[in-house]
């Protein structure tokens, strides 16, 4: 299924990356050979790998704002009016309530 699929992508780029991965290991780990990391080693060290691999794109641009309405000029359209429509009018009071019903 594509669970198993997914695992073994996951676990084939970790080989891959091995020669490139640091060895960032925890305090009581016994230092590793290159070439003998471990996949969870790997997948530490990973974050190292990011910066030494070559990027085939350029960096991204700095964006800027859209010009917009320029400052001091007034908006060409007025914003939209809605009718809410008709209301009741009620009492104000129980007793005016009652009298008007019966």
């Amino acid at each position: 299924d594509l669970w198993t699929w997914l695992i073994v992508a996951a676990h084939t780029q970790l080989r891959l990356a091995r020669p490139l991965a640091e060895d960032l290991r925890r305090p009581w780990e016994r230092p590793a050979e290159p070439r003998r990391l471990t996949p969870a080693r790997v997948r530490r060290g990973f974050r190292n790998v990011h910066a030494a691999t070559v990027r085939p794109a350029a960096a991204p641009k700095p964006s800027r704002p859209g010009p917009g309405r320029p400052p001091g000029s007034k908006n060409k359209h007025r914003a939209k009016r809605h009718d809410v429509g008709k209301t009741v009018k009620r009492a104000a009071s129980i007793k005016e309530h009652k009298a008007q019903q019966g």
